[in-house]
């Protein structure tokens, strides 16, 4: 694996950091991934658990989907991969699924959640309303909220590279 992420510079002003950290940690998802093939990428933690890098990656074009089209711009957007029958859709791989497209469809989230996000100062609300809470949120709070949730990831996805093929790095 090679590592060519970067930290945000420690003087950056706050927009500047927060979009720095969040890009940093989706740039390690990436990083995690790296190099490895359909089969590598489909392989899970442990049993019983479907957790698997492509899941975690078509995981978090979902949350991207979420947090940014849904929430902050409010566009009426469905889900990718889950469904009411299946609310953990992104984790259940079929032989259909390939990492070509789940990487594919992480980088377009990513890509419409920049967009959305530059129409936003920090403090500005989402148009729309979080779907459990009906509340409004600030895009620093988005911005927060989505480098908590990489991170947490990141970590998921060290151990299962790790247990790929012995890679370790943070």
């Amino acid at each position: 694996m090679t590592d060519e992420r970067r930290m945000p510079a420690i003087d950056a002003d706050e927009r500047t950091m927060l979009e720095g950290w969040l890009e940093f940690h989706r740039q390690t998802l990436a990083w995690k991934c790296e190099g490895l093939t359909d089969a590598q990428l489909r392989t899970t933690s442990v049993e019983p658990s479907s957790l698997s890098l492509m899941g975690l990656v078509r995981h978090m074009a979902e949350v991207e989907r979420s947090w940014f089209r849904r929430v902050l711009a409010n566009e009426d957007t469905g889900p990718i991969y889950y469904s009411e029958a299946d609310p953990d859709g992104e984790f259940h791989l079929t032989e259909a699924d390939s990492w070509k497209e789940a990487h594919a469809t992480w980088q377009a989230e990513i890509e419409a959640a920049r967009r959305h996000a530059s129409r936003f100062a920090l403090d500005d609300l989402s148009a729309g309303r979080h779907r459990r809470t009906g509340e409004a949120a600030s895009l620093r709070w988005i911005y927060t909220h989505m480098i908590e949730e990489y991170a947490r990831h990141n970590g998921h996805a060290d151990l299962i590279r790790e247990r790929i093929d012995g890679s370790t790095g943070d």
